[in-house]
Parts: structure tokens; sequence; C-alpha cells
């Protein structure tokens, strides 16, 4: 469903801040692949994230999802076709509009606009019962602003808003790091959720080993702009946090290792 064939990147080229984020690396996913990413700072798993969703442009190779090229296509254009989560909650989410305003602009997204904006009936009560899916009361607050909300409620509902239209990809960045453990849990188990039941194909990008093991069919570990590891199936489910640990280490020594990636 998503190819992504010798993909290179270097930001800042030719000055001394110059770093090659990608160093050619090369992916599918198949419809239905719920894949993790883990690695160390730098590795580059948020920049291969990026090109996908459009944020920056490959320096070669190329991107297909459907089997359509999308390696030029603009981040809006790309929008259409895949939901977001950022690591900041604040990210998703208009701070000034109500929560059934913000449910509106996701719901309508890559669809023919028109001069009309206020929320339909129907559409308020398609949301109302999405937002009961959360748990969280949210479905009784519809005209709250989202400003008023905590960061745990603000994520909960951008990834509500992500997969309001089942995107043919799902791109998760980490989007729990900045949550509390409860509801970061909370919004896991949220997402695994709404992945099993629309059966999307998600791309989740994260620092937390358990969740990487615990969460999705694949996981891929990068180490310094390249794929140096991967596993799937009953060998991932197999897996144990050391076992991951072991293969950081063979990959490239202890010191690789980051303090978030060793305390999550």
């Amino acid at each position: 469903m998503l190819e992504v064939k010798n993909i290179a990147k270097t930001f800042n080229p030719g000055q001394i801040t110059e770093r090659k984020a990608l160093k050619g690396v090369s992916l599918t996913l198949n419809d239905g692949d719920f894949v993790t990413v883990i690695g160390g700072n730098g590795a580059g798993k948020s920049t291969l994230l990026n090109l996908i969703a459009g944020v920056h442009s490959c320096d070669s190779g190329a991107i297909l999802l459907d089997g359509k090229n999308i390696t030029n296509i603009k981040e809006h254009e790309r929008a259409k076709y895949l939901g977001r989560v950022f690591q900041d909650p604040m990210m998703g989410t208009a701070a000034s509009m109500q929560i059934e305003e913000n449910l509106a602009l996701a719901y309508r997204r890559g669809k023919r606009r028109t001069l009309r904006w206020g929320v339909t009936n129907s559409e308020r009560a398609i949301f109302k019962e999405s937002l009961s899916k959360l748990e969280l009361g949210l479905e009784d607050r519809m005209a709250s602003r989202v400003g008023l909300l905590s960061g745990g409620q603000r994520q909960a509902l951008t990834l509500l808003m992500a997969v309001l239209q089942k995107p043919r990809l799902l791109l998760l960045d980490e989007h729990t790091a900045a949550l509390d453990p409860k509801t970061a849990k909370k919004v896991l188990e949220l997402t695994e959720f709404f992945v099993r039941r629309d059966n999307l194909t998600t791309f989740m990008v994260t620092h937390n080993m358990r969740d990487a093991i615990r969460y999705g069919n694949r996981l891929i570990m990068m180490l310094d702009g390249r794929i140096v590891y991967e596993v799937s199936g009953e060998e991932k489910k197999n897996l144990e946090v050391k076992d991951l640990l072991e293969k950081f280490q063979v990959s490239a020594g202890v010191d690789s290792l980051s303090d978030k990636m060793l305390l999550s």
C-alpha cells in the first residue's frame, strides 16, 4: 500500500551543520499493517515520517501510495489520503474553535467545499457518537472551546479527527511522548481500537520500547539514517525489551542508547 524506495535526505548540505538524516531507506507497508518504528535521537524516524507526510522533500528516491507516485505532491494535497497525530497535543487542533467545529474540519477534509459553514444536525449526531468512543465525556461538551481541554483530551480528540475519514495511512509521530503515563496508556488503547476497527495502515514512531513491542504487527529499528532491524508476526510477539537492547548494542554500541529510551 505504501512503498518507500531508496529515499535519501540531507539537511543543510554543504554547510558546517550538514546532516545526512536518511541514507537510502526502502520500506513497504502492506494494507492493514501497523508498523512501530523505534530508534535513538537522530536515527531518522521522524524524518522518514515527515517525508511520507510531505513536510520535507526527498533528495532522491520515490514514495508511492496505492501505486501512485506522491514524491512531489505537496503536503496539503496529501492530507486527503493521510491522518496524522503530532507529538505536541496543541498542534492537531484549533484552540479557539469548538470541539464540533474541529471535528467538522476533519470530517470535510478532501471533500468539495461550499459556502456553508455551520455544523449540520446529521454531522453533529456522527460527532457525538464518535466522541463517546473516547469515554472522556466530550460528547456532552461539543460546544466547548478546544483550548479549555487538557493535553490528553486534546490528543485524544486529535486522534479521533485523524481517523474520522478513515485515511489510507495513519501517521503517529511519538503521539504519547508529551502525556503522563496514565493518559498515554489511554491514548494508545484508543489508537489500537481505531486501527483494528477500521483496519488502518499505520506508521507509529516511538521512543518507548515496550510500546513498540506491544502494539502493531511489525517493528522496525532505525539507526543513523538506515533501517537496521525488522521483525514481525510471532517473532515480534515474543520479543522482550532486553532483546531490543541487545539489537541496539550489536548495531551501534550501548552508547547509542538515549536516556529517553532507557527511561521509557
